[in-house]
């Protein structure tokens, strides 16, 4: 099966096949760095960092661009309510972004531009504009005329006719047409300003975008990324303008938009009162669980938010954590014979774990399947596990099981050895073992009672006592 992913231009899936073979080239909207990243924001920078880990695990070259939005309105506001200067207050919020990434283990970008470091490319691209008819200036102003592209409207499947001034369009009576978008903005008193033909002032949104892709993967690159709610006006503007300039030829192949996160079945908003930083959610459950919740679900579905979806999460990833550990400590105990029984077949399984695996990623990068095989490889190690005798040949069956798993949740991002997870599972086992021992004690003594009040107990917490021909082993459900 040849990787496939949805293409929101075409409103499709297609077969991925990239500009370039064996290499390709993304382009994902990054922040505007004016506070910390929220939730929804996280879902789009977790969804095109493990794409961009499948793509390498397939074998390509990726070139990953995720741009830093350090000027516009929202940073401007947000400084005068600090009292700092804008740009050293995106600054700010930049390197606090690379924190809260770092924790959620997204990679660093190849390139992570700044629209601050191309204020001159982007004024190149509007001069442009301006000379093709496609753009107008207004009193220090310039904006893209709206009508004289004719595909508007192709990505979001919006005629023209029927929109209404969307996202940070500003009502303007000198446009020509309300959907007349800024390319440049005059300088106000007190906002950071660029020299420029039409006096000093700043870019638009939408430009910087545009500039910054071109500059560094050239027309026609391969898959453009971002939040569903990026798809109008922000990503059909980038279409416009930059196609304007590039004479038609395509800004980018392939369109991908995740869904949005709603809280309650509310989308996630200031207004309404549900929105939720990520440095916010780190402070109550660790940046794995958050992770491995934000890929739970297949990217393009909505994703409902909850604190007890989190702690879900949380019981779904221990159980992988465990079985890997369980599988660490059988490898270090002494190997009393050259073979055993189901050596070959765990072997097995976890290729067809794998085989799983790429085929719920090569079908639009389907991670909620992709999870389903592991949590099959979980189960099928786990009943290998419960009779086992250490042998050579099943020494050898859980090194490939346990290669299998760290290959497989790498893709992800998922790190099974999380050290968070490690520390309270080694203190856990640490109380279980004393436990377990008490229990031994009470029924050496025939205290039958006390024996099944301590089962029972740790069973009602969630965790399960199992006599094996190795001993009493506990497990979480």
């Amino acid at each position: 099966m040849s990787l496939k992913l949805y293409n929101t231009m075409t409103r499709k899936k297609e077969d991925f096949i990239p500009r370039e073979q064996g290499k390709v080239a993304i382009y994902a909207c990054g922040p505007t760095t004016y506070n910390f990243f929220h939730l929804g924001n996280a879902r789009m920078f977790v969804v095109f960092d493990t794409v961009r880990r499948y793509l390498q695990y397939k074998g390509y070259k990726v070139t990953y661009v995720q741009n830093f939005t350090d000027i516009d309105d929202k940073i401007i506001n947000r400084a005068k309510e600090e009292g700092m200067d804008a740009l050293a207050l995106a600054e700010k919020y930049i390197q606090e972004y690379f924190k809260d990434a770092d924790a959620l283990n997204i990679q660093r970008a190849d390139i992570h531009p700044k629209a601050t470091e191309h204020i001159s490319l982007m004024i190149e691209m509007i001069e442009t504009l301006v000379a093709k008819g496609l753009a107008y200036a207004v009193d220090g102003d310039v904006y893209f005329e709206v009508r004289k592209f004719a595909e508007y409207g192709k990505l979001s499947g919006r005629d023209p006719d029927d929109l209404r001034s969307g996202a940070r369009v500003e009502v303007d009576t000198r446009k020509k047409d309300p959907l007349d978008f800024a390319l440049w903005k005059g300088a106000k008193e007190g906002e950071p300003s660029w020299e420029s033909p039409w006096g000093k002032g700043r870019p638009g949104w939408h430009i910087e975008c545009s500039a910054m892709a071109l500059k560094y993967l050239g027309p026609g690159f391969d898959i453009h990324g971002g939040g569903g709610d990026l798809t109008f006006p922000h990503h059909e503007n980038e279409i416009a303008q930059a196609e304007g300039y590039l004479s038609a030829q395509p800004f980018a192949h392939y369109w991908m938009h995740n869904g949005f996160i709603t809280v309650n079945q509310e989308k996630m908003s200031k207004s309404l009162g549900n929105f939720f930083t990520v440095r916010d959610i780190l402070a109550k459950f660790p940046a794995s669980v958050v992770r491995f919740y934000l890929i739970g679900t297949q990217y393009r579905s909505p994703l409902d938010f909850d604190d007890q979806k989190l702690a879900m999460s949380k019981k779904a990833l221990d159980r992988l954590i465990n079985t890997c550990a369980l599988s660490k400590e059988a490898l270090a105990r002494s190997v009393e014979d050259a073979s055993c029984a189901k050596a070959e077949s765990i072997i097995a399984q976890a290729q067809q774990a794998e085989k799983a695996f790429i085929e719920a990623m090569d079908d639009d990068f389907n991670t909620a399947l992709a999870l389903a095989a592991l949590f099959d490889l979980s189960k099928d190690t786990n009943n290998f596990l419960a009779d086992y005798v250490p042998c050579t040949e099943g020494q050898r069956a859980l090194e490939f099981v346990l290669g299998t798993f760290d290959k497989l949740s790498g893709i992800l991002g998922i790190d099974l050895e999380n050290m968070e997870n490690v520390q309270d599972d080694h203190l856990v086992d640490g109380l279980m073992q004393l436990i377990i021992s008490i229990r031994a004690q009470a029924r050496q003594n025939k205290d039958w009672p006390t024996a099944d009040k301590i089962r029972d107990g740790i069973k009602e917490l969630g965790i399960v006592l199992e006599d094996t021909p190795q001993g009493v082993r506990w497990k979480r459900q």
